[in-house]
């Protein structure tokens, strides 16, 4: 059986040492890939929420264009329209 000399378990803590090195360095690539996700994540949450200012902005130029028009009756699913 070997003996165990402290030259052996230099050894061997120099190698978990460099494997703990690794682990971390693993560890901070994922960590800003994540930060980059969650940038690109918030401004798509910006980018969703200027559309739907935008589909409110048409919805009410829609509207005003359907009263001035008198079109309102088309909006009304509920009162047929009447040719006279």
């Amino acid at each position: 059986m070997t003996e165990v000399t402290n030259e052996l378990m230099y050894e061997v803590l120099k190698s978990l040492h460099a494997d703990v090195r690794l682990l971390k360095d693993g560890q901070r690539e994922i960590k800003q890939e994540l930060i980059s996700i969650r940038g690109q994540l918030i401004a798509m949450n910006q980018d969703v929420h200027n559309i739907y200012g935008i589909l409110g902005r048409h919805d009410q130029r829609l509207e005003r264009i359907e009263k001035r028009l008198e079109l309102h009756e088309f909006a009304e699913p509920h009162t047929p329209y009447r040719s006279e």
